[in-house]
């Protein structure tokens, strides 16, 4: 009697919400008319991953804060209710708050950077919610931090216990974000965009365990995300947010086989079809623009006061490709294998150790900054995180002829307007919006704009380093059409660096897997994704998220 009496309890306090949000309506603070988020309301229950999708500004992490009474004073809570055993948050103390935040719901934020202390190592970091929410002494403190990092992958963590944020990666970064959102085992999750910036092995290794803590510790997770692959792979249910409402709810079976909204519809038709190619080929039949033998670039690691080098990091260990007119090359790996700092390399911003970079038949690796100069104009860039790589005090105008300007093509500032305006149009933005400043668009704009900015010089080869990573799946089907457009039109070719290889596929014709500083396996797109050859290429696809039934 007792047993069937506890069964029966459990499995209704399994059912029972452990946190729910009730017509959560925000508004523009002073101007109540303006709604940010409108009546918005959902159940987080025990063992269970709810997952809020929709596109960049539909308001999925305005709903985070305002739980977590987060809210930036522009910002107004006009009504709702937040229940966290049986009381509502919004009716808390700060101080009671303070207790609640960290330990029992605890946050994982979208941009790590940002939300880690530049000049605390992480150690000290993960300690500081430690030591306010356990009483744990100082050894098992350690102890416990070391295993943290090593559930979210992050490699020998004993060393880098002590490292500053900079010295990690985008993805090692975040996840020390997560470590520091379970470290006290909280009852509720929220994880907001919480995959953004890991490559897919990570992305599986963090997903599994989300899902795992779920179900282990009867966690409840919101998790916030613009990526159909991930929410098809760990959720149990599906809220879809557009313009501050939840206009759909179902489980995430239903929701895949039958969205009910158009808008829903419209999310899962842009997501990338990963049974049409790009016409592929070997690369000997094209026109070769850009080569690079045996690449290599070492950094030095220094110790003691006197800072003598005593090793070398191999970030890129002796690599050998070449990209030909009108062609995409994606190169692909995980986080820290050497992607990025080949495009740097390429781009003559870090120093080669030793090998060849040929462009168009010239040998630039070994040219001056005033030599290469010119050769600028031909080869441009667009980075990962558009809005930190443009000027926030420069209107979109003098961040997109600023390259014309110092590159010296003779323009008029007449002429200078007229091709921003042309580019703008190409890029399928507006005119007007030249006079706009960065902050005044979002995600998807800010990247168009880093695109025309590179087009400005009429550049032969782009550098694009993870251009799409941050972007929700309907964004970055328009910007990898607007990037085959371009490359259609203009013959412009792409080194396109990326750890998503579910975009590759639509937009490379050929593939080069990048592992530990060297390039593990290469060939036309098609081969390499349906025939790979090398472990570790199976292992990442194997790793990728696929939404499409």
């Amino acid at each position: 009697m007792n047993r069937n009496s506890s069964k029966k309890q459990t499995q209704k306090s399994a059912q029972a919400p452990v946190l729910s949000v009730r017509n959560l309506t925000v508004c523009v603070n002073n101007h109540q008319q303006t709604h940010i988020l409108k009546k918005v309301s959902f159940d987080l229950k025990h063992g269970e991953v709810f997952a809020l999708v929709g596109e960049s500004g539909s308001g999925k992490s305005v709903t985070s804060l305002a739980m977590m009474r987060l809210l930036s004073d522009a910002l107004h809570i006009l009504d709702g209710e937040v229940i966290f055993e049986n009381n509502d948050l919004f009716c808390a103390t700060e101080q009671e708050m303070t207790a609640v935040r960290g330990n029992r719901v605890a946050m994982i934020f979208q941009e790590a950077l940002t939300s880690l202390n530049p000049v605390q190592k992480i150690g000290t970091q993960i300690d500081e919610t430690l030591r306010l929410h356990s009483d744990l002494n100082n050894k098992d403190r350690i102890k416990r931090i070391i295993e943290l990092l090593e559930e979210v992958g992050l490699p020998n963590p004993e060393t880098r216990i002590d490292w500053y944020p900079h010295q990690l990666s985008g993805g090692q970064q975040q996840r020390v974000m997560i470590a520091m959102a379970l470290a006290c085992e909280p009852d509720v999750l929220i994880a907001d965009e919480p995959t953004t910036a890991l490559d897919v092995t990570i992305q599986k290794q963090v997903l599994d365990l989300i899902r795992g803590l779920a179900q282990s510790r009867q966690l409840a997770v919101l998790l916030i995300t613009h990526d159909m692959g991930v929410v098809r792979q760990t959720a149990q249910r599906v809220g879809v947010m557009y313009q501050g409402e939840i206009i759909e709810e179902n489980s995430c079976e239903e929701f895949f086989r039958n969205p009910q909204k158009k808008y829903s519809r419209r999310l899962i038709a842009s997501l990338p079809d990963h049974n049409h190619f790009q016409n592929s080929s070997d690369g000997t039949a094209l026109e070769p623009l850009l080569s690079v033998e045996n690449l290599k670039v070492h950094f030095p690691q220094r110790k003691g006061i006197l800072q003598r080098i005593h090793d070398w990091t191999r970030a890129v260990d002796g690599i050998s490709l070449s990209i030909g007119r009108g062609e995409t090359l994606a190169l692909v790996g995980e986080s820290g294998c050497g992607k990025t700092t080949t495009g740097r390399a390429i781009l003559n911003l870090d120093r080669l150790t030793s090998g060849r970079i040929t462009f168009a038949g010239e040998t630039i690796n070994t040219l001056s900054h005033r030599a290469m100069q010119p050769l600028r104009r031909r080869i441009q860039v667009i980075f990962q995180d558009p809005y930190s790589s443009m000027n926030p005090r420069m209107t979109v105008l003098r961040i997109i002829e600023e390259g014309m300007i110092s590159l010296k093509l003779g323009l008029t500032p007449e002429q200078r307007e007229e091709r921003v305006i042309a580019l703008l149009k190409r890029v399928h933005l507006e005119p007007e919006h030249r006079h706009r400043y960065p902050h005044e668009f979002s995600g998807g704009q800010r990247q168009r704009i880093s695109i025309a900015r590179a087009l400005a010089v009429n550049p032969e080869l782009i550098v694009c380093d993870e251009p799409t990573s941050a972007l929700d799946v309907s964004t970055r089907a328009e910007v990898l059409k607007l990037l085959q457009e371009l490359q259609q039109d203009l013959g412009v070719s792409y080194l396109f660096i990326t750890h998503d290889l579910s975009i590759i596929p639509q937009l490379a014709h050929r593939v080069a897997v990048m592992k530990d500083g060297k390039i593990v396996e290469t060939g036309a797109t098609k081969k390499v994704l349906k025939e790979p050859h090398h472990s570790y290429t199976q292992e990442l696809l194997n790793a990728v998220p696929h939404a499409r039934i």
